[in-house]
């Protein structure tokens, strides 16, 4: 059997994080984006994907309402704080801020114009504000509750506001006078949506008295009070020419129902967690949802059931719908072959998920991800686009574990054990529960397939026992689970059992426990078979190898070990992490493995040198769940920082990229070496920053330093440098200043730059000071060492003229300064010029007869020298 190629990098892929904690929202006009209040945060996030496109962090507290202008530019928010802020988003910046409320904000609309900015206060106050100026236009008090919602209408000619308030009443305000020209009472409890009909003489408010008023805008008069049943969170009108229009008007006529002219139909969403459309003609309810997409809850409080806002999306986009447990829920209208109209949830995004406990692929194409967090649920997300295709529901406890599984006839299977002391047997296709198992006195915090026959499972519990649970008897009738069988079960620890697993040829299962040690033990009777002692801490995590009679446990005191099954030995120890390692699965037959722990981190080891080969930091707390492809080319990370993560192999990819690098590095050098032997420095000077080579880069300023020829060519390069590059360049040249004999060519360089850019252009590279000052220090010892240089050269010129090795220059100059005035006064007196010739001439011939008497003293010297020596000898 051919080895298979070892894994050395992964490259992750950000795929699930959280972004959105419940509250205020706004979507963008073309409906592609969304801004979440998150925590303290705000993020936008890609409708199609639920990816994070940027995140506006700051001095931000508790967000209560944001809102969005008309062309998407700009975001509207405020806080508890009472600040009003306005950002950017093309540069996430805070552009313009201010207080005006007496209290928290607790709703936004922005005029169509984009031009005001109308917000609601807990003060019971309405504000109008001029988003260029922030200033207040407007300041509208009548109200006697908090004023909770605020709608501009989207006619420009019609210059009229309205807000809703706990009052139960909907105020309209003149923006022209600046007048309540009416006051909507209808409603017995707090209204919670308005919108606006199509031709724009209709008002729809919806409230949790479970009744939709629609309002004359003529009169301002109530039209008609449609009764629903159900406290309603959101209303929204729908207009001609979308598909959903195009829908009803086909129904209606299939029912053979006539269009009225005055009928308005609208959509409203609430508690029971279902969509319905409603026609003001007759308060008939045209559609109603047969079943709630809405995660069902085992929380007692209804507050956190159902439909909390609704927004219809532009053109042919459908329906967002939020719930109370932060989803987004995007619905599309379709028409089934029968004529009728159905809602069909096209995406499921989930804002908040929570610790990520445990999860596993599913399927054979391993296209689904199955998650099970803090909730009673479990969620299977479709990997493509991160969006939630199903949850699976049944459990009263939180979900602590979960395994999954695909039966010889091709069906996926998901189990999950839960905190309500029961298993659960999941058919992934139909999305049904197929067998119940209740027999542990415990929650059930670990879980695990048979690996070759697929027929059993054995589950771990904090009653310390173990279970071997049958497949048998299983039916496709979907309506009722059957009831699980336990074939054997054990007490196995003296503490909680943190995980199992089951050997490739089904003969064995291992469990790790908080007592520090890691079982063996033989199926399907769960005989004892050998117990491997030696960590210090409770063992997290245990994994039979797919080759080797070993097994692999990870521990809370940092290490990892591999046991041999025969003897129960430790084989190898491995060290690095920095916390308790949480999870530890092998790669590639055997000969590595994967691990993550408490410190946030995931490391990749090879077995046979004990060495971490790499380690990625890509979380901020505990990575408790791990999930590894069938071909290990995929991995999932998830941890309590409520963010999954997707890893994808790239280590063909990164040799791939390496051998391009390489033979473009090649042909570079080339191109570099061509230049500078053509002379054609300017080009050579800009393939040598390509490859970040100063060496290089410095012979070339070298050589134009001794040929100034072709300084136009370095002042070409230099003009077509970029900031970084610059800035780069100002590194080089600081390494080059700190040694003597560079340093000439630096300075060079400096003119030269500080020629071209103004100091301005300089000033504004990001960290140039820090650079500089390193410049000026070693500038300044050069300086001081060339002016000790030039003092040092007085002396030698004085002791070489004292020594008659070299004439007085200055001397001569001076004479011939003076033979110069000789001259000048003579021709002024009128006398002839060859005069001061004659005067040079006897001058230089007395400095001669100087030189030769000083000869001749000193051949004396030398010669009354070698006759004393000749006496004394």
């Amino acid at each position: 059997m051919a080895s298979l190629p070892l894994k050395k990098n992964y490259r992750c892929v950000p795929s699930l994080q959280q972004f959105y904690s419940g509250g205020p929202f706004a979507v963008s006009s073309d409906g592609s984006s969304i801004a979440c209040k998150c925590g303290e945060s705000i993020k936008i996030v890609d409708s199609l994907d639920a990816s994070i496109r940027s995140t506006i962090e700051g001095d931000l507290d508790e967000v209560t309402a944001l809102a969005l202008s008309p062309d998407d530019t700009l975001l509207f928010s405020a806080g508890h704080s009472r600040q009003i802020r306005i950002w950017d988003l093309s540069t996430l910046k805070c552009v313009r801020s201010w207080k005006g409320h007496e209290g928290p904000v607790m709703g936004m609309a922005c005029h169509p114009s984009g031009g005001l900015l109308a917000t609601a206060g807990a003060d019971r106050k309405v504000l109008v504000w001029d988003v260029d100026g922030s200033f207040c236009t407007h300041y509208f008090k009548g109200h006697k509750g908090v004023v909770s919602s605020v709608l501009f209408h989207p006619d420009p000619t019609k210059q009229l506001l309205f807000s809703a308030s706990d009052d139960t009443t909907v105020l309209v305000w003149d923006l022209l006078t600046k007048k309540c020209v009416a006051t909507l009472s209808g409603h017995n409890s707090t209204v919670t949506s308005m919108a606006l009909s199509e031709d724009g003489w209709t008002l729809l408010t919806a409230g949790r008295d479970k009744v939709v008023i629609l309002w004359d805008l003529h009169d301002y008069s109530c039209m008609k009070t449609v009764t629903t049943y159900e406290v309603l969170e959101a209303v929204c009108a729908i207009y001609s020419g979308t598909p959903l229009s195009s829908y009803l008007g086909s129904c209606k006529k299939q029912n053979g129902k006539k269009s009225g002219l005055s009928e308005t139909c609208f959509i409203t969403v609430g508690d029971r967690g279902i969509v319905r459309i409603w026609n003001s003609e007759g308060s008939v309810c045209l559609y109603e949802q047969k079943s709630s997409d809405v995660t069902p809850s085992s929380d007692v409080d209804e507050s956190n059931r159902g439909f909390t806002a609704a927004v219809m999306l532009p053109s042919d986009k459908g329906l967002l719908c939020v719930t109370a447990d932060q989803e987004f829920l995007l619905y599309s209208p379709v028409k089934l072959p029968e004529g009728t109209l159905e809602f069909e949830l096209s995406k499921r995004l989930v804002g908040y998920n929570d610790e990520i406990v445990d999860m596993k692929f599913v399927g054979d194409d391993e296209q689904f991800l199955a998650v099970a967090t803090n909730l009673e649920q479990v969620r299977v997300y479709d990997i493509a686009s991160m969006s939630c295709s199903y949850v699976l529901a049944g459990h009263t406890g939180i979900v602590l574990c979960l395994d999954t599984c695909v039966l010889s006839c091709g069906k996926p299977l998901i189990v999950t054990g839960s905190k309500d002391n029961t298993v659960r047997l999941w058919d992934s296709e139909s999305k049904c529960c197929l067998g119940l198992g209740i027999g542990h006195m415990g929650g059930i915090g670990a879980i695990a397939f048979s690996k070759k026959r697929k027929d059993f499972f054995v589950s771990g519990s904090s009653d310390r026992t173990i279970k071997v649970w049958s497949l048998d008897g299983l039916s496709d009738n979907t309506e009722k689970p059957v009831n699980l069988k336990a074939k054997a079960g054990v007490a196995a620890h003296d503490r909680d059992i943190n995980s199992v697993a089951v050997a490739p040829n089904d003969s064995l299962v291992c469990s790790g426990s908080q007592d520090r040690t890691a079982c063996v033990w033989r199926l399907p009777d769960l005989v004892p078979l050998i117990v491997l002692k030696g960590h210090k801490r409770g063992v997290w995590s245990v994994e039979f190898s797919p080759v080797d009679q070993c097994v692999i446990t990870a521990s809370g005191d940092k290490t990892i070990k591999i046991w041999a099954i025969s003897d129960g030995l430790c084989l190898k120890t491995f060290e690095g992490h920095t916390s308790s390692v949480l999870r530890a699965s092998f790669l590639t037959r055997g000969t590595q493995f994967i691990s993550s722990g408490a410190d946030g981190l995931v490391k990749l080891w090879m077995v046979k040198t004990d060495e971490c080969i790499a380690t990625y930091d890509q979380h901020d707390n505990k990575v408790y769940a791990l999930a590894v492809g069938k071909k290990a080319e995929m991995l999932a990370t998830g941890s309590s920082d409520a963010v999954i993560n997707m890893w994808y192999d790239c280590t063909a990819s990164d040799k791939e990229e390496a051998f391009r690098r390489e033979e473009e590095g090649v042909l570079k050098n080339q191109e570099l070496e061509n230049a500078v032997l053509d002379a054609d420095f300017s080009k050579a000077i800009q393939v040598a920053f390509e490859l970040r080579r100063p060496h290089k880069l410095y012979k070339c300023f070298s050589e134009i330093w001794r040929k100034r020829e072709t300084e136009k060519q370095m002042e070409k390069a230099l003009l077509a440098l970029g900031e970084e590059e610059i800035k780069l360049l100002f590194e080089y040249v600081r390494e080059w200043n700190t040694k003597p004999k560079l340093c000439h060519v630096a300075h060079f360089v400096l003119s030269k730059v500080f020629n071209i850019l103004s100091p301005t252009k300089i000033n504004e590279i990001k960290g140039i000071g820090e650079i500089l000052e390193g410049l000026l220090s070693y500038s300044q010892r050069h300086f001081s060492r060339m002016d000790r240089h030039e003092t040092n050269t007085y002396l030698v010129n004085y002791t070489l003229t004292g020594m008659s090795v070299i004439e007085p220059e200055t001397d001569t100059r001076v004479l011939h300064d003076k033979s110069l005035l000789h001259s000048s006064a003579d021709d002024e007196k009128g006398t002839l010029i060859n005069e001061p010739e004659d005067e040079e001439r006897k001058t230089s011939q007395r400095f001669k007869e100087e030189a030769a008497t000083k000869k001749r003293k000193s051949k004396k010297s030398k010669d009354g020298s070698t006759c004393n020596k000749k006496v004394k000898a």
